[in-house]
């Protein structure tokens, strides 16, 4: 299958999940996570209409968008753990960043803005697991972070983000980000995003309410082993 090919395949089984799930297709954000391949990929994907791409690592985000950054409307998403000592290279290539954990973090992302630059949208992400040592805020912890979060005037809070554990099945998982968002809402009204879904369990992220779903080499093809 070509890359075209594979986008297509993709794109019909999100449809269709949304469709069963009784949800417009449009409401739905698909992120094409472009992880270990070259800015070339991520320049094809722009030529078959992808807006939204997402990266794990600042280093090969920053890069990307160097090599990458002229194509109109291409929104980068931060998918992965962030440092808080990376924050201004972040800010400074991301759109969107999805991993927001820690007020800390919050405080750094904040602090890198430059005169004149527009708000930030953030995602907080929550530790579906009972592992401490997994990235994203505790469930209990999210209205306070919001808070935190929605006070800084440089951070637009958008949602909340999370991984499935692999030790659950999904649906309950997701459900329970879903309690999440609405918590997350009491503080911030218009916070609706959901990120949440990759591709073996975005049909059940659509069915527990996401907005934005992360999907890799299901469309872009194996990853090479380093990029």
């Amino acid at each position: 299958m070509t890359l075209a090919d594979r986008l297509a395949e993709v794109d019909g089984r999100i449809a269709d999940a949304a469709r069963a799930a009784g949800r417009d297709p449009s409401e739905l954000t698909r992120i094409v996570v472009t992880k270990f391949h070259p800015a070339s990929l991520v320049e094809e994907l722009y030529g078959l209409g992808v807006r939204d791409v997402g990266e794990n690592r600042q280093q090969e985000l920053s890069r990307k968008v160097g090599e990458a950054g002229e194509l109109a409307d291409l929104r980068w998403h931060f998918i992965g753990q962030a440092q808080t000592n990376k924050a201004r290279a972040i800010r400074a290539a991301a759109s969107v960043v999805h991993s927001l954990d820690r007020s800390r973090l919050a405080d750094a992302l904040h602090a890198a803005a430059e005169p004149g630059d527009s708000a930030l949208d953030v995602l907080l992400q929550v530790n579906l697991t009972d592992d401490p040592g997994r990235g994203g805020v505790d469930p209990d912890g999210v209205i306070a972070l919001a808070e935190h979060t929605a006070a800084l005037p440089s951070l637009r809070l958008r949602g909340v983000m999370a991984v499935a554990p692999l030790d659950e099945p999904p649906a309950p998982a997701f459900a329970r980000l879903r309690e999440c968002s609405d918590a997350l809402r009491s503080v911030v009204g218009d916070a609706s995003w959901i990120s949440a879904g990759m591709t073996a369990d975005f049909a059940e992220a659509i069915a527990a309410g996401a907005t934005h779903l992360r999907i890799g080499s299901a469309i872009t093809g194996p990853r090479p082993e380093r990029g």
